[in-house]
């Protein structure tokens, strides 16, 4: 990968200035390519991190992991059933995955209810949708490399018998 890239994927706040510093290239250089970056959709979007667990805020949102195995359609393979299932709002990120199953999505919703309104009917009535799998994520320690940070909490008491 690009060396640009390298340091915008770790930094996406970094300014070309830096980056033309850091590598001993120009500012014009470094300002091109990312252009050109963005114009080939190699750099997709400029993204925040949020530590949600340190949010103050009531209600949090609940993420699911789907595993989805599907029926490929013929001439279509798994392209146009993953675009149909990545299409719901519901749906974060979409992968296909090797393994016992063939998708893998990450969904979102205000709650356990919703998540699962959202499994039982719309993804899994889909015609070759064969089965699901849902995962609850209670706890998110790390993401996209960086730790995350978490509010010190009381230690639980031990109990002995």
């Amino acid at each position: 990968m690009d060396e640009i890239l390298e340091v915008l994927e770790k930094d996406a706040r970094i300014r070309p200035e830096e980056i033309a510093k850091m590598l001993g290239k120009s500012t014009k250089f470094v300002k091109s390519a990312i252009k050109k970056y963005e114009k080939q959709g190699i750099i997709v979007k400029y993204k925040t991190l949020i530590n949600k667990e340190l949010l103050k805020e009531d209600r949090r949102r609940v993420r699911a992991l789907i595993e989805v195995s599907v029926i490929p359609q013929k001439n279509l393979g798994f392209d146009y059933l993953a675009e149909r299932i990545y299409k719901f709002p519901e749906v974060q990120s979409s992968y296909l995955v090797s393994g016992t199953y063939d998708l893998l999505l990450v969904v979102e919703g205000d709650d356990i209810h919703t998540v699962a309104n959202f499994v039982a009917e719309k993804l899994a009535p889909m015609e070759n949708v064969r089965a699901t799998v849902t995962h609850f994520l209670l706890k998110k320690y790390k993401e996209d490399g960086d730790i995350l940070k978490f509010r010190k909490e009381n230690r639980r008491i031990a109990i002995s018998y």
